[in-house]
């Protein structure tokens, strides 16, 4: 009966406009991170290498990371700060900045009550303590591996983390020791959320448990038969515990009463590597392979249908391509558009690639390194570029590391370029 009322309640706080399932769109890539701010924004990372927020449907972009964004937070005073592949954390305040360099990934981040710092965790094994205003960056002690997850206590005297190596560690913030294991999972802890007393943490295994904030102690189990566990959202004012994961299903936790009370297949072609509650708890925001963010009215999940997937072209069935374009949709397509024109891809157009000189696509930002390159792209360059590799044979763009180590895979997708981005 009370689950019940709470649905129904929740039917009629939403106003009619919002009772509709709705998309956000214009990003070039995967939406890997989401959250709404105090004000009631939408912001979004992106494999793009943006940062959208989004004003109705038109967003603002945020440019400054030169790799994928992964990680979005807001600090104590509304300001999204952000954090990716190309190991950076930037604070977009009235001057944008990037206050942060690590040596790996930034996967997480969480500002401190008192609003001093952001604390980031990198897959370097660092979690750093970068200040909002005047002071040094504080490394703390090493937690044994990659970080996957950091979140502070409700008062900030403690902050947690999740590693690659399975822990869920507790540092005390007044001290600033070792941190105190509470949980030796076996499986990398990709997220965790901190409660009222507990802890709730998902794993790559699918384990998804909830444990005492304070001892470790196991309290609640709710891993079932998927995996893995990519996201995790609470909604402190309704109780809501949203839980993400690689089939493309978001599971919502009661945690008034620590029951599942709604589980729903979100997308088809999974994952689930984002969630985002709207202000009042009504809306779960949801963001994955496609380049599309959804939302659904929590209180109607039940009735739609599973989203995106159809169209995404690199999770074709491999018979349906040749050799050459199967090569180019698995390992170019999210980053590269072939049409001509501009692109909120995280790499420029390849149209007319042949022949082009590298770093010269008009409005697209490079890095340092092609900026001014030599490199003519044809098939003897492009055929070195997969060989070698990008991190060898042009080091310090920001083009992620991709191999095509069979020398008939490298031709047969040149062979599909050369007719896929010939210029009409």
């Amino acid at each position: 009966m009370r689950r019940l009322l709470s649905s129904l309640f929740l039917c009629l706080a939403l106003p009619a406009w919002a009772q509709d399932f709705t998309t956000y769109k214009g990003h070039g890539g995967p939406v890997m991170g989401l959250v709404v701010t105090e004000d009631g924004t939408l912001a979004s990372a992106s494999f793009d290498n943006s940062v959208g927020v989004w004003d109705g449907q038109a967003p603002e972009w945020l440019e400054g990371h030169d790799a994928a964004v992964t990680a979005i937070a807001e600090d104590t005073n509304g300001v999204l700060v952000t954090g990716g592949d190309d190991f950076a954390v930037w604070h977009w305040g009235d001057s944008p900045s990037k206050i942060g360099q690590h040596k790996g990934k930034v996967t997480s981040l969480a500002a401190s009550p008192d609003g001093s710092v952001i604390a980031a965790g990198s897959w370097d094994g660092d979690i750093v303590l970068w200040p909002l205003g005047a002071g040094e960056a504080e490394t703390l002690p090493y937690p044994g591996a990659g970080v996957n997850a950091v979140a502070y206590s409700a008062d900030g005297a403690f902050l947690y983390a999740a590693t690659s190596k399975g822990d869920v560690l507790r540092y005390d913030m007044a001290t600033r020791d070792t941190p105190r294991p509470l949980v030796r999972h076996g499986f990398g802890v990709n997220r965790l959320v901190v409660g009222d007393g507990w802890l709730a943490y998902g794993a790559v295994d699918g384990g998804t448990r909830v444990i005492d904030a304070d001892t470790g102690e196991a309290l609640h189990d709710f891993t079932l038969d998927r995996r893995p566990i990519l996201s995790m959202e609470y909604h402190v004012q309704t109780g809501q515990l949203a839980i993400g994961d690689g089939e493309g299903h978001i599971m919502m936790v009661d945690t008034d009463e620590w029951r599942i009370s709604r589980d729903f297949r979100a997308m088809r072609q999974g994952p689930v590597w984002a969630l985002a509650f709207s202000q009042d708890g009504t809306i779960i925001h949801a963001g994955g392979i496609d380049d599309v963010i959804y939302a659904w009215p929590v209180a109607l999940l039940d009735t739609y249908d599973p989203a995106g997937g159809d169209t995404r072209s690199f999770l074709r069935d491999a018979d349906t391509m040749s050799n050459g374009e199967r090569q180019f949709m698995r390992k170019c397509s999210i980053c590269h558009s072939l049409e001509n024109g501009p692109s909120r891809k995280a790499g420029p157009t390849l149209h007319g690639v042949f022949g082009r000189r590298a770093g010269v696509v008009p409005g697209y930002r490079y890095s340092p390194t092609l900026d001014g390159s030599a490199i003519i792209w044809d098939d003897t360059t492009i055929d070195a570029l997969f060989d070698e590799g990008p991190d060898h044979y042009i080091p310090g763009s920001k083009m992620p590391m991709q191999v095509i180590a069979g020398a008939q895979d490298r031709a047969d997708l040149i062979a599909f370029l050369r007719t896929a981005t010939q210029k009409e």
